[in-house]
């Protein structure tokens, strides 16, 4: 046999083994750098979490919402809850009382 015939035989048996080992190399990638692998699953897990500490904090804050109109509403009135609710709508205060200015963006509750 020629040399040139040897070496085209072992390169076209070597072609199929190289073909499919490419191919699982590219399924590999894909599976942990792609759309869908499991990168992409780690940051969708984190941005899961954060939503859920989103949501936490504005269900506490929605309670807390609740809590006060609780007082405001219904058969029982809470005297200080609508006291205080009044006093801020009507911007008044009583004689015997200290008003200490703060910045309009700050809450003080």
């Amino acid at each position: 046999m020629s040399l040139g015939r040897e070496m085209k035989r072992r390169v076209r048996d070597a072609l199929p083994p190289l073909f499919f080992a490419a191919l699982c190399g590219y399924f590999a990638w894909h599976s942990v750098h792609g759309n869908y692998g499991l990168m992409a699953r780690e940051a969708k897990l984190q941005d899961i979490a954060q939503a859920r500490a989103v949501l936490a904090r504005a269900e506490g804050e929605r309670d807390a919402m609740e809590r006060r109109i609780a007082g405001l509403r219904g058969e029982r009135i809470d005297r200080d809850q609508l006291d205080e609710r009044a006093r801020m709508l009507l911007n008044l205060v009583g004689k015997d009382e200290l008003v200490i200015p703060y910045e309009p963006g700050k809450r003080l509750f």
